[in-house]
């Protein structure tokens, strides 16, 4: 495996895990009462429940990330998932981090 294949594989992981991640502390999150901020989202957990609308929208961006790393030549590919994870570290994992080690207090 060259390096870039590593480091694509390697971005591919980390975004999948942020998914997974944003899928659990989310789905906490609406079990404590707090308020889910993406309108689309609400309008699933409205028609479909919680649960099966957060493994809906997972899914999707879980396949939609396969896509990607299938097809997507390696140079924007790296730019792409990077770009990807940079994201939603600042707008989900450490949000949620924040709030659910508040928890723990």
């Amino acid at each position: 495996m060259s390096l870039d294949s590593k480091h694509i594989y390697n971005l591919f992981l980390l975004n999948l895990v942020l998914q997974l991640f944003d899928g659990l502390a989310t789905y906490q999150g609406i079990k404590l009462g707090w308020e889910e901020a993406n309108p689309l989202l609400v309008l699933g957990f409205d028609a479909l429940g919680v649960g099966p609308a957060l493994l809906l929208f997972k899914a999707k961006a879980c396949g939609l990330l396969f896509l990607l790393h299938r097809l997507a030549p390696a140079p924007m590919l790296i730019l792409v998932l990077s770009v990807l994870a940079g994201a939603y570290a600042l707008l989900s994992f450490f949000p949620w981090l924040i709030l659910l080690s508040g928890l723990l207090n």
